[in-house]
């Protein structure tokens, strides 16, 4: 009991030679009881439509305080990839990724699935019959047409804000690839994941192949569901790790989705985004250059005024939730 009296002395002395230090760029610090963080928003009250996100395939609304819902908004096309969709993913997540109140994002598909995969007749023109006067020509236009649809999911793993996937019904081709390429992925019982691109006479290239054997690690799987385009149910993708959480009905899934988000978006945004980065570097990475870039990301980063108030918190028996952190 002793010891641990002593450490949290020496915890507050930390603290108050910190906030007492000489500040860099203007920070301004004090040792007070921390205040509330602004209100959040009502609850219950209807999303409100995200300003600045207008899309012809996408409905944007920020769900609730630093959170935003991207919905796949096709529903009388089962939520098809056409060549809109493809377009405005990179312009929305190029957005988020620069919008300093955004902490957390959730994705789920509109009416009865999350989503059919690629829209074949809008697409088809686009591959079947590519531009090019001769097969090197044709070949280095669909060469960066495929960069470009691989960019539509790159570019969500590249946003720091962590983006859970809330699937439900079919998760069908292309949309295997853009839930691979996000963070956290939740479903509902009703859910099934295909790899369907064998069946209309292709290997999937934007993103599945390589993507999937990391998130579930077991290539035979992988290559079992790759050959087949078999449905995997979800209870089998729970199973395997594909998801981390399969919830009875698509509301109990969202409502699940949009709490874990809140709980994120709690946090503060330095830590969080710098989690992401890290953990993103590391998948790519060896143990000793990852360790070397946290050590370069932290020498900076160990900088925040976050650690002071999160730890403050802590000594004052404090929820992060009821803790203002600066937006990033």
């Amino acid at each position: 009991m002793a010891a641990v009296t002593a450490a949290s002395r020496r915890l507050g002395d930390l603290l108050k030679w910190r906030l007492t230090a000489p500040t860099h760029r203007g920070l301004n610090l004090s040792l007070h009881p921390m205040g509330s963080s602004a209100p959040s928003e009502t609850p219950g009250a209807a999303p409100s439509k995200a300003p600045d996100h207008s899309y012809e395939s996408l409905r944007v609304t920020a769900a609730e305080r630093h959170i935003l819902h991207v919905e796949l908004n096709r529903m009388e096309k089962r939520n098809a990839m056409n060549r809109a969709f493809w377009r405005e993913m990179v312009e929305c997540f190029k957005k988020i990724a620069q919008d300093a109140d955004c902490r957390a994002v959730v994705i789920s598909g509109s009416g009865k699935m999350f989503s059919a995969g690629i829209d074949l007749v809008d697409m088809a023109s686009d591959l079947l019959q590519p531009q090019g006067e001769d097969a090197a020509r044709i070949s280095w236009h669909l060469r960066r047409l495929i960069a470009s649809y691989q960019e539509t999911f790159s570019v969500i793993e590249k946003c720091p804000k962590p983006v859970i996937a809330a699937i439900h019904g079919g998760c069908i081709g292309a949309g295997v690839d853009l839930i691979t390429a996000c963070d956290i992925r939740y479903c509902a019982q009703d859910a099934f994941f295909q790899v369907k691109e064998v069946d209309i006479g292709l290997a999937a290239d934007v993103g599945t192949l390589q993507r999937l054997p990391r998130v579930i690690g077991n290539q035979s799987l992988v290559n079992e569901l790759a050959f087949t385009a078999r449905k995997m149910m979800a209870d089998e993708a729970l199973g395997s790790g594909l998801v981390s959480r399969v919830f009875p009905e698509k509301e109990v899934m969202l409502d699940a989705a949009f709490a874990l988000a809140a709980e994120i978006s709690s946090k503060s945004p330095v830590a969080v985004q710098g989690t992401k980065i890290n953990l993103l570097y590391s998948r790519d990475h060896s143990v000793a250059d990852s360790l070397n870039y946290a050590a370069s990301w932290n020498m900076s980063m160990l900088q925040t005024e976050d650690i002071v108030k999160s730890a403050q918190a802590a000594m004052e028996k404090k929820e992060l939730k009821n803790i203002t952190f600066s937006n990033l």
